[in-house]
């Protein structure tokens, strides 16, 4: 039985769709995999963020925990969200705008010990953007 010219149309349009639809899901799919959220220490205390892969906590450093590492780049602090407050050890040069009382945003994961372990530190600067 061959197909008229009609059927074959319709085939077409419908092997189409499917491709489409295919690469819509597969990218999505992708895309939950590689996000990294922004959570704060109250929802990770509560048990929102992830456990098996890197994520972002942002928050305000609180004041008078900074502690620097004399033989090396360790930095130890603490950070809240004025309703929880978690450990933040970070190990290399943090940015400029860093301070205690400043917004800052870390990507990490938790280690053994329950302390954040991140790889990269983000300070968050006010709306009024001033130059040196």
């Amino acid at each position: 039985m061959s197909m008229n010219k009609r059927s074959k149309r319709k085939l077409l349009v419908i092997m189409v769709v499917m491709g489409v639809a295919l690469a819509t899901v597969l990218g999505l799919t992708a895309f939950e995999e590689n996000i990294l959220y922004f959570y704060s220490p109250t929802q990770i205390k509560n048990g929102e963020a992830p456990e098996s892969r890197n994520f972002r906590v942002g928050g305000l450093v609180v004041a008078g925990t900074v502690e620097r590492a004399s033989e090396s780049l360790l930095v130890k602090f603490d950070l809240t969200d004025n309703a929880e407050t978690m450990t933040v050890e970070y190990s290399g040069i943090l940015p400029d705008l860093f301070r205690e009382g400043q917004g800052i945003v870390a990507m990490g994961a938790f280690n053994d010990k329950n302390v954040f372990v991140a790889n990269e530190v983000l300070a968050k600067h006010d709306e009024n953007y001033m130059p040196p």
